[in-house]
């Protein structure tokens, strides 16, 4: 990528981050042109072009960002020192919304470049995907103490279960335009309530 991008101010740098995100995610990476970005960015195509060579080295700028974005915020928000899993749950939704009020179209962009077929670009998401997030999933299970949970429990479908539904929600809720996101988080409660009440331990 062209160093050049960095030496642009934050908002300008924002404005190109988040118009990338909102062509990619509406259409698929061959069909996304870096002419339509950068009009959504508010620059010339050339320009575009001076910042970053090609549309594939944006596309893996705008992944990687995704990734560091999320784990920035959720060690931020103290996601990965918890034992309680529903603790790290909570406070992982309260990071990931305040990521989709920085970058609105980051949710639909990522779920959009996990399943892209484009044979260019989906074995670099792919690689991208496992350095970034396995190794902070499994420490994260290793913190949490399995005696909270009902006897028996089949904990990696568990936790497969919830990350699915979890995603799952805030998928459906990006899709219907200008998030509320004091109904995503009363939503969310209601999630990890049905959860707890099927999962933790009676006391």
């Amino acid at each position: 990528m062209n160093e050049r991008f960095f030496s642009l101010s934050a908002e300008k740098q924002h404005a190109i981050i988040n118009a990338g995100y909102r062509v990619f995610s509406q259409n698929s990476y061959k069909n996304s042109p870096m002419s339509e970005i950068a009009d959504a960015a508010g620059i010339s195509k050339s320009l575009l072009f001076h910042y970053f060579h090609n549309k594939k080295e944006l596309y893996m700028f705008l992944w990687d960002k995704c990734a560091e974005t999320t784990i920035k915020y959720l060690t931020e928000y103290g996601c990965y020192e918890q034992k309680d899993l529903f603790e790290s749950m909570e406070k992982g939704m309260q990071a990931k919304m305040e990521i989709i009020r920085l970058y609105p179209d980051m949710a639909n962009f990522t779920i959009k470049a996990f399943y892209e077929k484009d044979t260019d670009i989906s074995a670099a998401v792919q690689e991208s995907y496992h350095r970034h997030f396995n190794l902070k999933a499994d420490q994260t299970r290793l913190n949490m103490d399995p005696e909270q949970f009902i006897p028996g429990l089949d904990i990696p479908m568990m936790y497969r279960n919830m990350y699915l539904a979890s995603e799952g929600y805030i998928w459906e809720m990006v899709q219907r335009g200008n998030v509320d996101m004091e109904e995503m988080e009363k939503g969310f409660s209601k999630l990890m309530n049905f959860w707890k009440s099927i999962y933790l331990r009676k006391e």
